[in-house]
């Protein structure tokens, strides 16, 4: 079963792009006027020169919304459309359940003409995270099985730079690290449900890590522990993009 169509039904209302994050990847993208993305779910950070998305979930397609670029029902391992197909293309953190990392790099350095660009995340950096290594070490240990260390993936594209992607402190897009200085956003289902690294994983996994935060939450713990980052206005929680031209 494709992830999304089982974990993806709320995907929509949990992650809505974030106008910061969006800004730099459009800088990324430069001055490609075709571009193309791949495993595209509901169509965040889709520029407008966007001309073909490229999905494999139905679940995640039906989200997207009117007046999108047109998709194609697709896995990026293999790609129905034309070498050179556009300037650009543009892979927002899906190369982690991609189930050939190699053969989907391919895919995008051949339908890409200029400049591939990926989103991603340093797992090294990520698992630091106060939520996975304070509360929820199996979500992190998860994410150890999947993650594509950027030095990899950077190595595949060739001729790429990486960029840190720092997390806004009010960002609205609600990725696993994006509640950083929110924690009680973690407590609510519908946010975990749009967070891959939570959704699959399931409650029953979660639960005593879930009843700490809570208690620490309502004890003023978590405040007093984590008093230096009620200070910060964004945060690396390891996101990167990784730029690549050919």
């Amino acid at each position: 079963m494709i992830v999304y169509d089982s974990i993806g039904t709320t995907y929509s209302g949990t992650r809505q792009p974030d106008p910061r994050v969006a800004a730099q990847i459009v800088a990324a993208l430069g001055a490609a006027r075709t571009v193309v993305n791949v495993g595209a779910g509901t169509g965040s950070y889709e520029p407008p020169q966007t001309v073909l998305a490229v999905e494999p979930s139905a679940v995640m397609i039906a989200q997207r919304p009117v007046g999108s670029a047109p998709v194609v029902q697709a896995v990026a391992e293999s790609i129905p459309i034309e070498d050179d197909y556009a300037d650009a293309a543009m892979a927002l953190l899906t190369v982690h359940h991609w189930t050939d990392l190699e053969a989907g790099i391919a895919e995008l350095r051949r339908i890409a003409r200029r400049r591939i660009v990926v989103l991603t995340w340093d797992q090294a950096v990520t698992r630091r995270f106060w939520l996975l290594s304070e509360y929820l070490p199996e979500a992190a240990a998860f994410d150890d099985t999947r993650a594509v260390p950027v030095d990899r993936l950077a190595a595949l594209l060739g001729n790429a730079r990486v960029e840190q992607v720092p997390v806004p402190h009010d960002c609205t897009d609600g990725f696993g690290v994006a509640y950083w200085r929110r924690p009680e956003a973690y407590l609510d289902p519908a946010v975990r449900a749009g967070m891959s690294m939570l959704a699959q994983l399931g409650d029953e996994v979660l639960r005593s890590g879930l009843e700490r935060l809570a208690a620490d939450l309502s004890s003023g713990r978590w405040h007093e522990r984590h008093a230096d980052l009620l200070e910060l206005d964004v945060f690396d929680g390891g996101y990167r993009l990784v730029v690549a031209d050919l």
